[in-house]
């Protein structure tokens, strides 16, 4: 598939989200996916179908995996979802080829579909670690994930580069032993999680004496900072547009929060008929760091350009692609 065809694809794509249609329904409606729909695509290798969550960040990732497989010969659709869950099921039956996803985050969301919603979490900050569970789930699950990128969006916590450097705030340490009770802006279930309100308490010793339901990672939480309505607002560590907006990352320095390097996740009969899609996707695990991460993803969020074409132009600077 050409550019100007992916091209295609991500205005379609985007005209289904806004009729509200069930995105997997379209797959499932044109074949079965997977290996089963191998020799249906224009290229060399068949159709690859590539699910992804819908926001930028992600997006960014799909487009990358597409033009990676293209250029080794498969034909790939891209199909957008607004949550995880959406895909799992296709992913491991084969309606799905590829997802991007986040180490951690995808070991416990398989975590809870084989062992029950109440399980313990057994994700780590060792990526190694929680990628070798979740091989071990996914051998459950149909899938197997490929190499993870150094390039993660971990949960954090950022304060305002005023607020950092006036009070000599660097670390999330630094904030626990400032002993002043803060106000804090994150998701609506931080002060029952672990590493979220709770952790800041217990790892950290911040008190934090207001809670402001404002979301992660969200305009409001980075507007509450910006006014001082709160003190601190819980982001991601490759969020692009935190530089612009005067807003610094508090460093992690207990090595609390779990790892969410970057990783492919695979239909594993697909993987097994194709075994040149770890090559070509481990690529760019390969080169991928977080400070890249955050550059392209500023590149859509301020620079207003299109994921596909930052996508492109990251590939071909690192000699990725050809």
């Amino acid at each position: 598939m050409s550019h100007s065809s992916r091209a295609k694809t991500t205005r379609l794509r985007r005209a289904f989200a806004a009729a509200a249609v069930t995105p997997l329904l379209a797959i499932a409606a044109c074949g079965d996916g997977g290996s089963d729909a191998l020799d249906s695509g224009s290229g060399e290798g068949g159709e690859v179908v590539i699910a992804h969550q819908q926001y930028t960040e992600m997006e960014i990732m799909a487009e990358m995996y597409a033009a990676l497989l293209e250029d080794a010969g498969f034909d790939p659709t891209l199909q957008g979802v607004e949550t995880r869950d959406l895909y799992i099921e296709p992913l491991g039956n084969g309606e799905v080829d590829v997802v991007p996803d986040y180490a951690s985050s995808m070991t416990e969301t398989l975590n809870r579909e084989i062992n029950g919603a109440e399980v313990d979490p057994v994700s780590s900050p060792d990526v190694d670690e929680t990628i070798t569970q979740l091989e071990e789930f996914g051998s459950e699950k149909g899938v197997t994930p490929l190499e993870p990128a150094e390039a993660e969006n971990a949960n954090a916590y950022a304060v305002t580069s005023e607020f950092s450097e006036q009070n000599d705030v660097t670390s999330l340490s630094d904030l626990g032993e400032l002993g002043e009770p803060i106000a804090l802006a994150a998701a609506p279930d931080c002060p029952d999680r672990p590493d979220c309100q709770l952790g800041l308490k217990s790892v950290y010793d911040i008190e934090v004496a207001n809670f402001e339901p404002l979301g992660f990672g969200t305009v409001q939480t980075k507007e509450a900072l910006e006014s001082g309505e709160v003190e601190l607002g819980q982001v991601g560590t490759s969020d692009g547009s935190l530089e612009s907006l005067d807003l610094v990352v508090l460093e992690d320095d207990k090595d609390w929060q779990n790892a969410e390097n970057l990783t492919p996740v695979v239909n594993s009969d697909f993987l097994a008929d194709n075994p040149e899609v770890e090559e070509a996707l481990n690529k760019l695990s390969d080169a991928l760091t977080t400070e890249d991460l955050m550059s392209l993803n500023a590149q859509v969020d301020v620079e207003r350009l299109l994921a596909e074409d930052v996508a492109t132009d990251y590939l071909e600077n690192e000699g990725l692609l050809g």
